[in-house]
């Protein structure tokens, strides 16, 4: 009896202690948060900052002229001269190439003979004609006064009319021997080839050239390419997502290989209406300027092309863009309680390297470096100065551009 006494006394000390235990342990903070209280989170951080941001695609093309035609011959013959070469610069109507043109020349003169043969034949029959009109007016006299007879009178009348016919037909015959000339004339005017254009400048250059002097030319057979490079024309390909940004009118900046470090503006001139079902690309064309005319058909191009561009935008260093429950935000770090706290933000054109902040307005420093171990309200070790250490840069990031105050971006 007294040793389960004794064991029941036991179990209620044992309870009462337990219970104790218990109380304790629901009132004290759980390990997580005496962590998170108790060590504060080394970080990073960079002030926000005021600059101008462009939201600008970036694309790759291939440089064309402007315009591009083959100069050809209209008739066939051997490459008697040629004038030009690759290079060459060329006047509007300027005579580059000359064909042989003895078999031309010869078309002509015989041409001009038959023509000079018609024009006889006119002659003849013109005094034929006269010769039967007055025996035709001599029979209709004597027949009036019942002399001649009828059958005479008939016959005369028909020698008459077969006359007027014969010289209808000799001056449709000089009319066709004249175009027969003429045409001959313009053959051997085929022989010397100019290039001509209508718009554009004055001179042109030579792009390639096909053949050499000598040659057994066909008709039209290639003889030398004339360019337009005065302006040239950098096609694009872009993807659906780009499209719609593009409009006609923009402004452009090319760079080339060519020229380390140089800029050459242009503008949008030309959007295609529809995007090619095997790439979902459309063509952009692309006119730049070219008066020096260093640019040349062929290089590959790299374009950037200005969407939008915001002056005076709010911007945050891209790492410092972090999700806390789908939402984007930043930690603003509080240097007087070293505490960091998260505000929601809503962003707009951005890069690899900054980020614009639309709403809300912010200030001070946001955390670039340890804010994936923060929550709202956490503990913060700030980096000292330290001496010889100058302060962040409160200017804004540098995004060089076409004017060298802004840089690319693009909306995530």
């Amino acid at each position: 009896m007294k040793k389960l006494l004794t064991f029941i006394i036991l179990l209620a000390f044992l309870g009462l202690v337990g219970w104790q235990i218990y109380q304790r342990v629901s009132r004290s903070p759980s390990r997580n948060e005496r962590g998170r209280r108790e060590v504060p989170v080394a970080v990073e951080v960079t002030p926000v900052s005021i600059t101008t941001v462009q939201d600008v695609g970036l694309f790759t093309g291939t440089l064309h002229p402007r315009s591009e035609f083959i100069v050809a011959p209209k008739v066939g013959g051997r490459l008697e001269r040629l004038f030009v070469d690759i290079g060459d610069r060329v006047k509007r109507g300027q005579l580059i190439a000359l064909l042989e043109d003895d078999e031309y020349l010869q078309q002509v003169d015989q041409a001009q003979a038959e023509l000079e043969v018609a024009k006889a034949k006119i002659e003849e029959t013109r005094s034929n004609l006269g010769i039967a009109e007055r025996e035709f007016n001599r029979a209709k006299a004597l027949r009036e006064k019942k002399i001649a007879s009828q059958s005479e009178f008939e016959t005369t009348e028909a020698q008459f009319k077969a006359q007027s016919a014969m010289l209808r037909v000799a001056r449709a015959q000089v009319s066709q021997k004249e175009a027969a000339l003429k045409a001959s004339q313009v053959r051997l005017s085929y022989t010397q080839i100019h290039a001509s254009w209508e718009d554009g400048e004055e001179y042109r250059v030579v792009g390639e050239r096909f053949v050499h002097e000598g040659t057994m030319l066909a008709p039209n057979a290639s003889i030398v390419s004339i360019l337009d490079i005065g302006t040239l024309t950098a096609v694009v390909h872009v993807i659906e997502r780009d499209y719609s940004k593009i409009k006609a009118g923009q402004e452009a900046a090319a760079t080339t290989d060519a020229y380390p470090g140089r800029r050459f503006f242009g503008k949008v001139v030309r959007i295609a209406p529809l995007l090619r079902e095997t790439s979902r690309q459309a063509r952009i064309e692309i006119e730049v300027p070219n008066l020096d005319q260093s640019l040349r058909p062929g290089m590959y191009v790299r374009i950037q092309i200005e969407f939008e561009k915001h002056p005076d935008a709010m911007v945050v260093p891209m790492p410092a863009l972090i999700k806390r429950q789908d939402k984007d935000g930043v930690f603003i770090a509080d240097t007087e309680k070293k505490i960091a706290r998260f505000i929601p933000v809503t962003v707009g054109i951005a890069n690899d390297h900054w980020v614009e902040v639309v709403e809300p307005p912010l200030n001070g420093l946001v955390v670039t470096l340890g804010q994936h171990l923060l929550s709202d309200g956490s503990p913060i070790i700030l980096p000292d100065a330290g001496p010889g250490k100058s302060p962040p840069d409160k200017r804004g990031p540098d995004f060089p551009g076409k004017n060298g105050r802004s840089g690319p971006g693009r909306r995530p």
